[in-house]
């Protein structure tokens, strides 16, 4: 688990899910993985990706940890940090869309 979130972390966590209405935990443990954030309510986790994420052995890597979450029930988001820094209001929008429909589907409104 790592101490210190990134500069996107940071900004998605004090700027939006702080706040957010549902509780959402940084630095979740689920089974053998560490997500960025998880919305236990609506069984959504949400990642962001840096540029390692990008690079072929990564990109194998994070699509068998998205399919042994999904397989568990969750829902994942993968955000790049480009998108969090440049689109802050597209990402948060989306998210709170998804969380909210998630909620409505899994009736834990």
């Amino acid at each position: 688990m790592r101490k210190n979130m990134t500069k996107e972390e940071r900004h998605l966590w004090f700027d939006f899910f702080r706040k957010y209405p549902v509780r959402v935990k940084r630095q979740v443990i689920i089974g053998k993985y560490i997500v960025d954030f998880c919305c236990e309510r609506a069984q959504v986790i949400i990642e962001l990706d840096g540029g390692q994420h990008y690079e072929t052995e990564n990109k194998k890597a994070d699509a068998e940890r998205t399919r042994h979450l999904e397989r568990l029930g969750f829902l994942v988001l993968r955000y790049s940090n480009r998108d969090v820094m440049r689109n802050f209001s597209g990402v948060t929008e989306n998210i709170d869309r998804i969380i909210r429909e998630r909620m409505k589907k899994l009736g834990t409104i």
